[in-house]
């Protein structure tokens, strides 16, 4: 369990019984940790969710006076981190990153959890910002002219993703059908397994999140749209959904952390309090502005409030699509 510490203050206070010496504090004790908490991140190491996750747990460490490890879990649809979650103690020491395929998949396929019973939601950080990638190299300098040639050549494109019934993978199928292609989905176990294939040459675009920043502005490879309601301010000449054809269509993937169902009050409060420095340190936020994506805070209750809007939302969308699948 977390352990209690005493803040001091100048005036006497009350006794507390707790304390063999019976030292005297100014407040309540609060709940800290008192060993290192295991992080669960369902994607690759490197890749753009690495990359803020790492960069929030060194945050949180400075916040707790205790290490938090990031443990990457691949594999799942992006699932097993939140599936070994749900079966940890409920103490505070493992957490995991909920992505959206989390609150999706138990209604496509028999998972090991249920996203309404087994989590307990400790904030709500950010989202993805998402957007469709090719070499710079490429042929392709628009969206308009990767759906012409797919379809001017049915079957011979590979169109790679982050994961099997990802965000990304069910928008990059919505717009095959939407646009009447015959293409070849390949998915990989995250973003960071996705883009050396792309670099490779052995798929022609990819759909991810903003982690291919650096490679774009390298010359390395090209955005040809962004998912997000406007703009990405750091790439303004790159065109939204909206403006490439799909009138309206936004795609996000909101995100946070979550544990075991059954933790303590005292323990939740800890650790939300500890991982919303984090989420607020000068070092994080530094890292989701190079990733083009912004703070979502929520607190538990919001975020629980949220989380089951989404549950309900995504299994209704399950049934209506027909993409149950076990």
């Amino acid at each position: 369990m977390f352990q209690g510490i005493h803040a001091r203050t100048d005036a006497p206070q009350p006794l507390c019984p707790a304390c063999p010496a019976g030292r005297r504090h100014g407040r309540r004790p609060a709940a800290l940790p008192e060993r290192p908490i295991t992080l669960l991140v369902p994607f690759t190491a490197g890749g753009a969710t690495d990359v803020q996750m790492r960069a929030l747990a060194e945050a949180a460490s400075r916040a707790f006076g205790q290490t938090v490890l990031i443990e990457n879990r691949p594999g799942g649809g992006s699932t097993l981190g939140v599936a070994a979650v749900a079966r940890a103690k409920p103490d505070g020491y493992t957490l995991a990153q909920m992505p959206l395929p989390g609150l999706r998949l138990p209604f496509m396929q028999k998972m090991a959890f249920d996203p309404r019973r087994d989590f307990t939601p400790v904030i709500h950080l950010t989202g993805y910002t998402f957007a469709v990638v090719v070499r710079a190299d490429s042929p392709w300098t628009t969206w308009a002219e990767l759906v012409a040639d797919a379809r001017a050549n049915p079957g011979k494109h590979r169109w790679g993703n982050t994961g099997v019934n990802g965000t990304p993978h069910l928008t990059m199928v919505d717009f095959a059908e939407r646009e009447k292609l015959e293409v070849v989905h390949v998915p990989f176990r995250g973003e960071a397994d996705a883009t050396p294939n792309l670099l490779g040459g052995h798929i022609e675009a990819t759909a991810g999140g903003t982690g291919s920043n650096q490679l774009v502005a390298d010359g390395k490879l090209r955005y040809l749209n962004v998912w997000t309601k406007d703009r990405v301010p750091r790439w303004p000449q790159v065109p939204t959904l909206s403006e490439v054809g799909y009138p309206g269509l936004v795609v996000t993937s909101p995100y946070g952390l979550v544990g075991p169902a059954g933790m303590e009050p005292a323990v939740l409060a800890a650790l939300h309090e500890g991982f919303k420095t984090a989420l607020f340190d000068p070092s994080h936020l530094a890292v989701l502005d190079r990733l083009d994506q912004t703070v979502e805070y929520l607190g538990p209750e919001e975020y629980a409030r949220t989380m089951a809007e989404t549950i309900d939302f995504e299994e209704k969308r399950v049934i209506r699509l027909g993409l149950r699948t076990g």
